[in-house]
């Protein structure tokens, strides 16, 4: 895919990515909105990644590293783009991000329902781990 490129995320880049979420992501999270983005980016600029074909918003993922975990969020592609390796790209990218900084291991947050996203994940080398689930509170 010579026309896909890869970069990360920047300030200016922020309602654009929302946009794209509301199209190309499955679900909503609390987090999405203009502050829990530019939080995200002022703590570790280098985490959201953008996938642009020609020019466009193609795709996005989430590859938060805090120390310890190398953590997957809000890998979407546009729907019109689906089935072209860019999941595969990002999650490679993602990868490369992780291996630069020391991680051993990513964990990716994927809704149980989002059946199409398996295909991607599983692409990519991932598998489900059934023994954990994910505990929450709102805050």
């Amino acid at each position: 895919m010579s026309e896909l490129h890869i970069r990360r995320a920047v300030p200016t880049d922020i309602d654009a990515i929302l946009r794209f979420w509301t199209v190309a992501a499955e679900g909503t999270s609390v987090t999405d909105d203009h502050a829990g983005v530019a939080r995200l980016l002022a703590r570790d600029p280098e985490a959201l990644l953008l996938a642009e074909h020609d020019g466009s918003l193609a795709g996005t993922v989430i590859a938060g590293y805090d120390g310890w975990r190398c953590s997957l969020y809000r890998l979407a592609v546009h729907p019109e783009r689906r089935r072209q390796g860019i999941a595969t790209a990002l999650l490679e990218a993602a990868g490369q991000r992780f291996r630069a900084l020391g991680g051993r291991r990513a964990d990716a947050m994927v809704l149980e329902a989002n059946e199409r996203a398996r295909h991607a994940w599983k692409a990519g080398g991932y598998h489900r781990q059934d023994q954990w689930r994910r505990w929450v509170k709102p805050l």
